[in-house]
């Protein structure tokens, strides 16, 4: 631990399961410490952050929220804009909300652009907390710039680029919108090491993976009680997160996939978009839930069917759970490619996600030592990056 006096830290988040849930456990050492911590949130997140002992401050998001994905569109375009037109809709209102109690420090998920606007302003450090993968050495040629080149070449595209060029000359910080949005001054990436592709071409003056920042959940999330019917027997956790989960037939296939095997207990979560009603008649071994505490099934189960996010992966990874990926959006598809890459998992897609393909999956992963042996390895190599009080001790010495 480093030697840091009491200092006014702000965090930046929107208001997103997979957005917050990775600082919290940040939070939460960095007021153990004796740091007062406020933290920018739209109000629906306030009740979680002040759990931690932070302050939240509240503040109008215009962004979709985690209960309406389908609110995102489906171009490229349409996942970038809102974000643009969030910020800048937020930047006077956060001006505002800390107008003479201005931080010493900003913390900040990547989404927050306004944050390292108002640390340039106020004169103080910004330390990005990156809940996925980071750019390597490499990273616009190969990725980036294929990606982006028809949007650039659109003419909603420059239009987009122009307005946020815009945005960041009139705010002192240049013009270029690359930069700002992929390349910060300093990140605490909180996944393992483990997750992110290329790693070896991350530059660690500027990334330190601190790992899963998880603590102790059960206070607030509760535990899972395996039921009587299930002693003795193996357990799978089945959960495609928070946001797209809107997949009655894919629960089927997993409720019928397992639902004849007696040595197997499943615990299905479909979360708040699928009636429970679609589900059909459900196997005396399945308990289906909207919501588990999944960390603490994980430590008690024996496979994990999951969509790969960055949240379920690390989780998996921590708890030595061999796991199926079958991903939904986003960067689960290339957390699915470095699962299977780790020995530790099969990616199934959706399309093929059948109830015969996923058990022959989940079995096969159970009965071979190899992935047994590379799960713990795993476990074992993430484990030592540090989490929370890592994150902590770096961002103290950033006051210093």
């Amino acid at each position: 631990m480093t030697s840091a006096k009491p200092a006014h830290i702000a965090m930046f988040s929107i208001a997103a399961h997979g957005h917050v849930n990775p600082s919290i456990e940040v939070i939460r050492e960095l007021v153990a410490r004796g740091h007062r911590v406020s933290y920018a949130i739209p109000a629906s997140f306030a009740e979680k952050v002040a759990e931690t002992g932070a302050t939240p401050v509240i503040w109008k998001s215009t962004l979709p929220t985690d209960d309406e994905p389908e609110a995102w569109g489906t171009e490229l375009i349409e996942n970038l804009e809102p974000f643009l037109d969030d910020a800048v809709q937020a930047l006077p209102q956060l001006a505002a909300a800390f107008d003479g109690d201005e931080p010493d420090l900003v913390l900040h998920d990547i989404t927050a652009y306004p944050a390292p606007v108002l640390a340039h302003r106020w004169g103080v450090p910004a330390v990005s907390l990156s809940p996925n993968l980071v750019a390597w050495e490499g990273y616009e040629e190969e990725v980036a710039a294929p990606m982006f080149a028809d949007l650039k070449a659109s003419e909603r595209g420059q239009a987009y680029y122009a307005r946020f060029a815009a945005w960041l000359r009139e705010n002192g910080l240049g013009d270029d919108v690359d930069r700002f949005q992929g390349r910060p001054r300093r990140s605490l990436v909180l996944i393992p090491r483990a997750l992110q592709p290329n790693a070896d071409r991350v530059d660690t003056s500027v990334y330190t993976f601190v790992g899963a920042c998880q603590g102790d959940r059960t206070a607030v999330q509760g535990r899972w009680q395996r039921p009587e019917r299930a002693e003795g027997r193996k357990v799978l956790l089945v959960s495609l997160g928070s946001a797209f989960t809107k997949q009655p037939a894919f629960y089927r296939a997993c409720a019928e996939a397992f639902g004849d095997l007696p040595d197997w207990h499943v615990v299905l979560q479909i979360g708040k978009f699928t009636d429970e009603a679609e589900l059909g008649e459900i196997p005396a071994n399945v308990e289906v839930h909207r919501w588990v505490p999944q960390l603490d099934i994980l430590r008690q189960a024996d496979a994990f069917i999951t969509h790969a996010g960055a949240g379920g992966s690390q989780e998996g990874l921590a708890t030595a759970t061999p796991m199926v990926a079958v991903p939904q959006a986003v960067d689960q598809f290339g957390n699915a490619d470095m699962l299977v890459s780790l020995g530790v998992a099969r990616h199934v897609p959706m399309e093929q996600a059948d109830a015969a393909t996923l058990r022959e999956a989940v079995l096969a992963l159970v009965r071979d030592p190899a992935v047994a042996a590379r799960c713990a390895e795993v476990r074992t190599r993430t484990a030592a990056e540090g989490g929370a009080r890592q994150a902590a001790d770096l961002i103290e010495a950033e006051l210093s």
